[in-house]
């Protein structure tokens, strides 16, 4: 099998390739269509279950495989309390209920908050849950899908997706998260061997 027969291609054919992987994959699939009914704002399913899933594809592994869980973004300055946060995530527990794998839901809009508490350093305010994805701690990783009005699948990937299609985490240097690329990248890595890991 060959699990680098995108790598280098133009951007548009590897859009396509990407959405029509994530989107086949059955757990993505129920995960976006349970996204869409929750109805929260600006919102938008993020990195390892999308992306994993483009490598379990390529490698021949099945749907699951290396998956924790479902990271799903949203963006709602209109109150920007912990318990208004609170709220989302329970009631997103409830309607997630039954999902293959689990769901973490977090409000972009309040991240600069406890970012520095848990990280040691300032995080900046975001404006959307799409900027969000461009600090990543790998641009390997920074990817996101959601459907747009239409229900056609829309790609939000500020780095492009060579480096996904060519296994190959590249640090993000946007913010000092050395220890976040070097962690996941050794995770990655013992999932998928293909992978090489470029050092910070």
């Amino acid at each position: 099998m060959d699990h680098l027969r995108y790598s280098g291609l133009p951007f548009e054919t590897q859009r396509m390739a990407f959405l029509e992987i994530v989107s086949a994959d059955p757990l993505v699939r129920e995960a976006l269509t349970h996204a869409r009914a929750l109805g929260l704002a600006d919102w938008l399913v993020v990195s390892g279950a999308l992306y994993n899933s483009v490598w379990n594809h390529l490698t021949g592994k099945p749907p699951g495989y290396g998956i924790k869980d479902v990271d799903l973004f949203y963006f709602d300055d209109s109150d920007l309390s912990y318990e208004a946060e609170d709220a989302v995530i329970r009631r997103a527990a409830v309607h997630f209920d039954g999902l293959a794998l689990p769901v973490e839901v977090r409000n972009q809009a309040r991240v600069h908050l406890w970012y520095p508490l848990k990280f040691g350093q300032p995080c900046p305010r975001y404006t959307s849950s799409s900027e969000s994805v461009s600090y990543f701690a790998s641009k390997t990783h920074a990817v996101g899908v959601r459907y747009d009005a239409d229900g056609q699948l829309d790609l939000v990937a500020p780095f492009g997706l060579d480096d996904i299609f060519s296994f190959r985490i590249v640090p993000n240097r946007v913010m000092d998260n050395q220890r976040t690329h070097e962690v996941k990248g050794k995770r990655a890595k013992e999932n998928w061997p293909e992978i090489s890991v470029v050092p910070w």
